[in-house]
């Protein structure tokens, strides 16, 4: 015959299930689990590396595109025969333009992030002070503390510069596709085309001198034995991408490229 369980082993055994319904509802709800990439880019750091990046890749675009755009000044022949090369990069392996698509949308996806990640870093450091300085720093340049603007004048400038010289919606003369010469001098032959395109390039060497020094602390090249080789090489990139691109409209309006 059977024991029936006495009234102590049924209230022990009443209190200890009490007792781990209590400590399951008390326990915490676990954090939905992060992969490693989402964890990389909420943080400051994988923003500002993004940005840096992003921002150096950009700067390599703007090499190669400096050193094009001063083939305007052997003559239409040459800087035709750049524009078509361009469409015609790797072929025969790539079809006719893909290699120049392929580059746009790498383009692209650079600016995007950058941009991205240079607003949602602005925003995290507003939040961060949501008062300002009552002094700046003093060690703030200029390029410093415009950069933001600087950005912003650089996006509205790539939309003009692309409905202007590529899709030819805005051009100013008449817009003939395959023949980049006529185009340029089109663009640089009015006073609003060169007073745009020149403050953007100031802007750009305003951007590019204070991105590269910014972009070299954030990926763990700069130090201190290092800074004044990293400021001189960020003056010296702005100066000449600077002065390479400003040559172009300069030389439309002075009769050099004609």
């Amino acid at each position: 015959m059977a024991l029936a369980p006495s009234k102590d082993t049924a209230a022990a055994k009443d209190t200890a299930a009490k007792g781990s319904a209590s400590d399951r509802e008390a326990a915490p709800a676990r954090p939905p689990s992060r992969t490693p990439t989402r964890g990389f880019w909420s943080s400051t750091i994988g923003k500002k590396t993004v940005m840096a990046v992003s921002g150096l890749v950009m700067l390599a675009y703007l090499v190669a595109h400096v050193a094009g755009n001063l083939k305007v000044f052997f003559g239409p022949e040459e800087f035709n025969a750049y524009g078509h090369w361009l469409r015609v990069m790797g072929a025969p392996v790539l079809h006719h333009q893909w290699g120049l698509w392929i580059a746009r949308i790498a383009l692209l996806a650079a600016v995007g992030a950058h941009a991205v990640s240079a607003y949602q870093l602005s925003r995290r450091d507003i939040k961060a002070r949501p008062t300002r300085y009552a002094h700046r720093r003093k060690g703030s340049s200029y390029a410093t503390r415009t950069m933001r603007w600087g950005g912003i004048i650089l996006a509205l400038f790539i939309v003009w510069h692309v409905l202007d010289l590529t899709t030819g919606t805005v051009h100013p003369g008449g817009f003939e596709e395959g023949r980049p010469y006529q185009n340029v001098i089109d663009t640089f032959s009015t006073w609003y085309g060169n007073t745009i395109y020149i403050v953007a390039m100031l802007a750009v060497g305003l951007h590019v001198r204070h991105g590269f020094w910014s972009a070299a602390q954030t990926l763990g090249v700069g130090n201190a034995r290092r800074e004044r080789a990293l400021r001189l090489t960020a003056n010296l990139l702005a100066l000449v991408l600077t002065a390479g691109f400003i040559a172009v409209p300069v030389g439309v309006m002075t009769g050099v490229v004609n």
